[in-house]
């Protein structure tokens, strides 16, 4: 075998082919052309004494040697990220780029707003914010793509470590004249008799209040469903109906005082918390370290006497 393999450009052709499980989208991305690819991969197999995909009629899948190979090439791009962050951090956060992944509510107001303030002290810092689903945040973080995940989570994650966690229970959002907006409080069983707004069917928070409705037999049609948080509490402020989302999602629109959130008793609605998650066991940039930090201390006020304090 010869070890040097392992340090070629070679060994970026085949995380990407890893990444897209395809010779033809791994050159797309590249911007090569697919036989370089292939030649590449051949050639690392060939040095290595071993395959390292199975081939298959829609793609090809690392085995068992390809995996431990995509774990190294993993270790050795965060290695010399956080080496690039220190020396960075050496000329006082002059410089750096912070990967991070977050579910939709997050991305339109929360992360944007984080990511504006933190850049008033260190204007060279340099971020990408990547929005998907809740489920797919932590295998973003395990395959190295994103160092940083804002999300909302009702389990542990395998290899995930949550570097805060404060409650983000559900609120309902009405419009500021809805008849319902004074009350201090509210069930499920008062809203369900006017207009619904839910999210997707696959949406963890749908999947909430379709249980709570389910063991409370209450009926749960939605007169307007969406994916986008935004859409759905657009609906409500018009005064189209009732909406839910957590808080701290809508902390800006709230101040404009066309909306209200109002807490929900129901039980499943206040189970679910707000987490800040990085990969298990790396050791993070100092951009990425010091923008957690900046999150955690926007957060304080949610780490009222009583509630869980963010873990850090």
């Amino acid at each position: 075998m010869n070890p040097r393999v392992l340090q070629e450009i070679s060994l970026r052709y085949f995380v990407e082919v890893v990444r897209t499980g395809s010779v033809s989208e791994a050159a797309a991305r590249l911007d090569v052309a697919p036989s370089a690819v292939s030649r590449q991969i051949a050639r690392m197999e060939r040095e290595l004494g071993t395959l390292l995909f199975e081939r298959r009629a829609r793609g090809m899948m690392p085995n068992a040697a390809g995996e431990l190979l995509a774990a190294h090439a993993k270790r050795m791009q965060q290695d010399v990220e956080r080496v690039s962050g220190e020396i960075l951090a050496l000329r006082g956060l002059r410089q750096g780029h912070v990967r991070i992944v977050s579910t939709e509510g997050y991305a339109s107001e929360f992360v944007p707003a984080a990511i504006a303030a933190f850049r008033h002290h260190y204007a060279g810092i340099r971020f990408s914010l990547d929005v998907c689903s809740q489920q797919e945040i932590p295998q973003r973080i395990r395959d190295g793509v994103a160092d940083i995940g804002v999300t909302l989570s009702l389990t542990s994650q395998r290899d995930i470590r949550v570097e805060m966690r404060v409650p983000a229970p559900v609120r309902a959002i009405l419009a500021a004249d809805h008849p319902l907006a004074g009350r201090r409080d509210l069930s499920l069983a008062q809203l369900t008799a006017y207009p619904l707004a839910l999210p997707s069917a696959d949406s963890t928070l749908r999947q909430l209040i379709d249980i709570s409705c389910s063991r409370q037999q209450l009926p749960c049609e939605p007169v307007f469903t969406s994916r986008s948080i935004d859409a759905l509490v657009g609906f409500a402020s018009a005064g189209g109906g009732v909406a839910f989302c957590g808080e701290l999602a809508i902390r800006n629109r709230l101040r404009w005082g066309n909306i209200v959130a109002v807490p929900l008793r129901d039980r499943e609605m206040n189970e679910r918390h707000f987490e800040v998650q990085t990969l298990a066991g790396r050791l993070l940039p100092e951009a990425a370290k010091a923008f957690i930090a900046s999150v955690g201390e926007a957060l304080e006020p949610l780490a009222a006497p009583g509630r869980p304090e963010p873990q850090y």
